[in-house]
């Protein structure tokens, strides 16, 4: 069974597809997909791009194309909930277009004749990425001048509600807003939900992981390029290497 590990950014899965075995890459779409073993078992890697339509087309690329059965999404967040801070891991249970509003024809947040607006993780991906974004060890690639700079110092796993929309959400209004419309969302992201969606149609197993880079409000910005690189990365690399180790 083929695995795909999907992120929207570079830093998100840095030096990951280098481990691969037998590593090949074929361009499709316009996109680099990197082929190859990981202690036997055949894995593909591939960055979607940002947004939900380039995610999607990823997504459908990897199904279709390469033949994947099942997909993970690593990458960075947004925190909404108020127990979710920086440096905290999300681990999605469910997936909801924050931006989906086709009402007055259908309810907000629905997706026109699906009758639903959320998409369940695979529960068994979504344990196993919870495993191994909780195993001893997890953290230990961050020093303690990393962890002081971005004030990691009690970082936990969630699990539960990851919203996604094509926009990147950067004010405090934006995120009082979705918290506001959605009090379960314990995250934001551009990408998730659309995957979910995809995987849906053609019955693929999915999962996602995201790091929570920032808060989504107005320092969101700062923060975000720095966290991607110094923490982010790191953080994918460890928990990306431990789900698939223990596969």
């Amino acid at each position: 069974m083929t695995t795909a590990i999907l992120s929207a950014l570079p830093e998100e899965q840095e030096g990951l597809a280098a481990q691969l075995q037998d590593l090949r890459t074929q361009r499709h779409a316009g996109r680099d997909f990197h082929l190859g073993r990981w202690q036997g078992a055949p894995v593909v890697f591939a960055l979607s791009r940002i947004g939900k339509v380039a995610a999607a087309t990823t997504a459908a690329a990897l199904i279709d194309v390469f033949g994947v059965r099942r997909i993970v999404f690593t990458g960075v967040a947004g925190g909404l909930h108020p127990e979710v801070r920086v440096g905290d891991t999300v681990v999605a249970t469910e997936f909801l277009q924050h931006d989906m509003d086709a009402s007055p024809l259908f309810p907000r947040h629905e997706i026109p004749l699906y009758g639903r607006s959320r998409f369940p993780a695979d529960a068994a991906l979504a344990d196993r990425l919870f495993a191994a974004a909780t195993g001893d060890g997890t953290h230990d690639h961050l020093d303690a001048a990393t962890r002081t700079r971005f004030r990691l110092h009690r970082m936990r796993v969630h699990r539960g509600l990851l919203v996604s929309g094509d926009r990147f959400v950067s004010s405090a209004g934006e995120a009082q807003a979705l918290q506001a419309a959605l009090p379960e969302a314990l995250a934001v992201d551009m990408e998730a939900a659309a995957v979910a969606q995809v995987c849906f149609d053609h019955g693929i197993p999915f999962a996602a992981i995201r790091h929570i880079s920032d808060r989504a409000d107005d320092a969101a910005h700062v923060d975000f390029p720095a966290y991607l690189k110094e923490v982010a990365a790191l953080q994918a690399r460890a928990v990306i290497t431990r789900f698939l180790q223990e596969a």
